[in-house]
């Protein structure tokens, strides 16, 4: 630190002083300020060009049970009770919900009485006949009483057909106010509680078989020729690194109109889907049969590519005839990712553009470019 004295027995002139005064605090500054630092955080970058990738894309697909079924209700009423909740194990034939059947129910008695009553006029009918048929080939009645005798029976007997089927379309009813497991496996979701009314239709449980698996993946109707030609379909099984072929590909073959995607399903061999669950996301990969098939395309490294919400874009370097390099944000439009794990910049990028590696550092104050290693 500097000091100034001014010695009270000796007169200063005031500008003098002035000079004094702003030479110390010159000095001071000169030994006590702190030195900025001009230099921002470093990024590495690299050159963007053309690269010989092998021919074909990469999707992203989900895993989904082969058996999978919504049990939705048949019969209208409050669910009275509900006996499954999800990750519950289930038979075929289990009893998942059980819709209100008391108005079934009395149906169920009402056909019941009606069959008891037909069958105990068939049975009237058929004496009546017997005896009218004996006593008309001993002669003691017309040939008249006869046929209205078997007149009665045929009545008889198709009141208690008409009976029967009451009875058979009452039990139908009956049984479609449970909902039932129709086949072994594990309830995925519930879609409905206890005590809210279903009606006919209305989602009750949804049910899937833990084995088999497959992959879907929706190509993009664009790519669907390229998905075609390709010779060899992989699929990359969530938390793996490894690629296994499925056992059979199957697509739609037509696109959806909305999404304007076509659907491919791809059969699992279970004992490479043994640890794995429904759900989840996994990579589809379609494959030339050679390297002969490769092409040149514009590639960068996934981890370049900045993706905020609708917004995908690059840090480029800008350089600029005087001063610093800096970096500058340039929206991209990207492709499927190539077979080899990069993405294809389809338009906003050229060949030669040093490109962030890191978007994130390159977007900080002071960004600097610096050549990444090699």
């Amino acid at each position: 630190m500097f000091s100034i004295v001014l010695n009270p027995t000796r007169r200063t002139s005031g500008a003098a002083a002035a000079l004094l005064l702003m030479g110390a605090l010159s000095a001071c500054s000169e030994t006590e300020a702190p030195v900025a630092n001009p230099a921002g955080p470093q990024v590495p970058v690299m050159a963007v060009g053309q690269s010989r990738s092998v021919a074909g894309l990469t999707l992203d697909g989900s895993l989904q049970a082969v058996q999978h079924s919504v049990l939705s209700a048949q019969a209208s009423g409050r669910v009275s009770q509900l006996l499954a909740k999800a990750g519950d194990s289930v038979r075929k034939g289990q009893a998942l919900a059980v819709i209100d059947d008391r108005a079934t129910q009395a149906g169920v008695s009402q056909s019941q009485a009606s069959v008891a009553q037909a069958e105990a006029e068939l049975a009237n009918a058929q004496a009546n006949e017997a005896r009218v048929r004996d006593l008309h080939a001993q002669g003691f009645v017309a040939k008249a009483a006869l046929e209205t005798a078997q007149a009665q029976l045929k009545a008889a007997q198709a009141g208690a057909a008409a009976a029967r089927a009451g009875q058979t379309q009452s039990s139908l009813a009956q049984g479609f106010t449970r909902v039932s497991a129709p086949f072994d496996g594990v309830v995925m979701q519930t879609h409905i509680e206890a005590g809210a009314l279903a009606l006919p239709g209305t989602p009750i449980v949804t049910v899937y078989a833990p084995q088999p698996l497959r992959a879907e993946v929706h190509v993009p109707a664009s790519f669907q020729a390229q998905a075609v030609a390709a010779q060899r379909v992989e699929v990359q099984l969530p938390g793996t690194d490894t690629w296994v072929k499925p056992s059979n590909v199957y697509n739609a073959r037509a696109a959806d109109a909305v999404s304007q995607t076509v659907l491919w399903r791809m059969a699992l061999n279970p004992s490479d889907t043994a640890t794995q669950v429904p759900g989840r996301s996994l990579k589809v990969r379609f494959v030339g049969a050679s390297n002969d098939s490769a092409v040149e395309r514009l590639v960068v490294p996934s981890s370049a590519v900045l993706r905020r919400g609708e917004l995908t874009a690059v840090y480029v370097v800008s350089e600029p005839a005087e001063g610093r390099a800096q970096f500058v944000l340039r929206a991209v439009r990207v492709g499927p990712s190539t077979a080899d794990g990069q993405v294809t910049v389809l338009t906003g990028l050229r060949a030669g553009e040093r490109l962030a590696l890191d978007p994130v550092r390159a977007g900080l104050t002071g960004a600097v470019p610096v050549a990444s290693a090699p």
